[in-house]
């Protein structure tokens, strides 16, 4: 107690130090919270940055050095909280580390015996031990923050192998806190960093690098004791369903599910010991093992829907039901159906199994392709789920299995998620389900023009850049009207329209280009959809603005269908306007204008090698209209 002496309440030198590094974190606190920097706030942010660095040099001989650490690492959570990531890291914990040693910190991380014996000289039990545990965690955070703000996507190699790095240090760091019980909260924050950095690469098509990582963060939480408890089941579950995922993105759907039912058995076994002695309310208790059940179960109904479908070849398939069809027939209709009765409760746990047992992480919303095997009978279950999907959303299944009570598609926590229902009419466009997915449409938009909350208008823009792309993917397909609310004053502007229609090949050959160019022609088809990307792209609404996975989607789309035509225009040389005019190719070059702009605009232009080739397209077209 008597080294504490010095930082006692009144002591002129550490109120001098906290009156300072509160109004430098107040200074860099208002600067974050006024958006993007302008020049002048730049030299704010440096100023701030110069102030920090000299505070600590001021004040470190000064201060007792176990006060002095403490404050040092607090500073730096208090800046990650504010996102000023570099300023953490270079300020705060890089210059707590470099006590312990001056070589490169990324060096040390190699083996575990050199990593204990440089930052834990007196063991791990010293009590120091946990701050520089929590030093260490924090700085594999802030770099991952870092690669993040100058890489989301992780195109550039170097920023993957810093993300694989970074969760090799967490694992070693957890290992070295993993024996001390009153660690337990590292161990429990290390999971979370861990599940981070695995979901980001993951999406990435990076799954089988992170799936010994995510295994790892899953036996932690097993293994310790104060971490077994039903608090933290929901996290596990959580874990146990990242690590399924993994197995199914690489192709061992087998180890998929067997890994969920080996959850399923740890939960159970947690269950049997709280029935025993519970500390939480029944009902909450009940709840929290229902949502860690249920995530396994989709796990497992993943790959049964479609493995006992497998077993049954020799068995006479059952017909397809046509979802228009649907409400004359009675739930549950199918094998699939009886399925998800058997293992789920409720429309909403159905619908969830279902967009599981659709997802794929190799399958890409666009180009649409049916199920990639050429088996009869997973094609047939793939059109079983899009129909038991559609039959959740319409209310029919839910009227069947008495839930009167519970709203289809809601924005709440009750029946089906508004998130879920998208994703479903996405799926379905993705299938090439033509007749689910313009009949899940209609229940969607339904759905989407009852909502205030303008959240919903992205989702609502993504769905008829789809509507207005399937025409142009797939001529003669179907024929569609929509659009979005508010573009027209009539309420039957906003519904979904779908009926099919076929189109002979002889006829597409025999079509002339000046008769693609007129209303419901390939090209006039193009420029709507152009004209409304450019649309969407350019309002200051940056929320309702289409993900830029979508809007690579369409200029690529445009491209392809334009790019010959353009590419005769290109070569036209100086006969360039004659060109355009005998054709009658204005409205080419006015899409190949759009798309540009649309780059532009959406900042994908580093997406994709191809956005050059059309900047380079208008480039070349505009410099032989102007020598024509």
């Amino acid at each position: 107690a008597a080294s504490y002496g010095p930082v006692a309440r009144g002591n002129p030198v550490v109120d001098s130090f906290e009156a300072e590094l509160r109004r430098v974190l107040s200074s860099l606190r208002r600067l974050r919270g006024a958006g993007e920097a302008k020049p002048p706030q730049h030299d704010l942010h440096r100023h701030g940055a110069n102030t920090l660095f000299n505070i600590w040099i001021k004040y470190k001989p000064r201060l007792p050095e176990w006060y002095f650490n403490e404050r040092l690492v607090k500073v730096g959570d208090t800046l990650a909280q504010i996102k000023e990531y570099k300023l953490a890291l270079v300020q705060c914990y890089e210059r707590y580390l470099q006590q312990f040693t001056s070589v490169n910190l990324d060096n040390v991380m190699d083996d575990v015996y050199y990593f204990k014996s440089v930052f834990f000289p007196n063991g791990v039990r010293d009590k120091n031990a946990a701050l520089t545990l929590h030093a260490l965690e924090a700085r594999n955070v802030c770099i991952y923050q870092m690669v993040c703000s100058r890489d989301r996507n992780l195109q550039n190699p170097e920023s993957l192998r810093t993300c694989l790095n970074l969760l090799t240090s967490l694992r070693l760091t957890m290992q070295v806190a993993l024996p001390q019980e009153n660690l337990c909260w590292l161990i429990y924050n290390g999971t979370i960093h861990i599940y981070t950095i695995c979901r980001h690469l993951m999406v990435m098509g990076q799954s089988a690098k992170v799936l010994e990582y995510l295994l790892w963060a899953s036996i932690c939480m097993e293994s310790s004791i104060p971490l077994l408890s039903v608090h933290y089941l929901t996290w596990r579950a959580t874990l146990y369903t990242a690590v399924a995922q993994c197995y199914f993105d690489c192709q061992a759907g087998i180890h998929g599910e067997v890994f969920a039912r080996r959850g399923l058995i740890k939960i159970d076994e947690l269950k049997q010991l709280e029935d025993i002695s519970s500390s939480l309310k029944q009902t909450e208790t009940e709840e929290i093992f229902k949502e860690a059940t249920l995530k396994m179960s989709v796990m497992i109904f993943k790959r049964a829907v479609y493995e006992s479908r497998r077993k049954l070849k020799s068995v006479q398939r059952e017909s397809k039901v046509n979802p228009r069809k649907a409400v004359n027939l009675s739930w549950p209709r199918t094998t699939t159906e009886r399925l998800l009765v058997a293992m789920f409760d409720g429309a909403a746990a159905q619908f969830l199994a279902i967009l599981e047992a659709l997802s794929d992480s190799s399958r890409n919303l666009l180009p649409p392709h049916p199920p990639v095997p050429d088996e009869t009978e997973i094609r047939d279950v793939t059109s079983e789920l899009f129909s038991a999907g559609l039959e959740i959303l319409s209310g029919n299944s839910l009227k069947q299995q008495k839930q009167e009570n519970i709203f289809i598609i809601t924005a709440g926590e009750k029946g089906v998620s508004g998130d879920a229902a998208v994703k479903f009419v996405k799926l379905a466009f993705s299938y090439e389900e033509w007749d689910v997915f313009y009949s899940a449409l209609e229940f969607v938009d339904n759905f989407l023009q009852a909502q205030d909350d303008p959240v919903w208008k992205k989702a609502e823009i993504e769905l008829k850049l789809l509507t207005l792309m399937q025409p142009i993917l797939f001529p003669g397909v179907f024929e569609r009207s929509f659009s979005i609310s508010g573009d027209d004053d009539s309420k039957e502007s906003s519904t979904f329209q779908g009926s099919e229609k076929t189109q002979t090949k002889g006829s597409e050959k025999t079509q002339t280009k000046e008769e693609s160019l007129k209303p419901g022609g390939p090209f006039h088809d193009l420029t709507i959809l152009a004209t409304t990307v450019f649309t969407c792209v350019s309002t200051s609404e940056q929320h309702v603005h289409p993900d830029k996975e979508i809007l690579v989607d369409v200029v690529m789309c445009l491209w392809q269908k334009c790019k010959t035509e353009l590419q005769q225009i290109q070569m036209s040389g100086s006969d360039c306007l004659e060109y355009i005019h005998k054709h009658q190719a204005y409205q080419l070059v006015h899409i190949l204008w759009i798309m540009n702009e649309i780059i532009e605009k959406s900042n994908i232009a580093d997406t994709n090698v191809m956005f050059a080739e059309i900047t380079l397209c208008l480039a070349a077209i505009l410099e032989n209209v102007a020598d024509s």
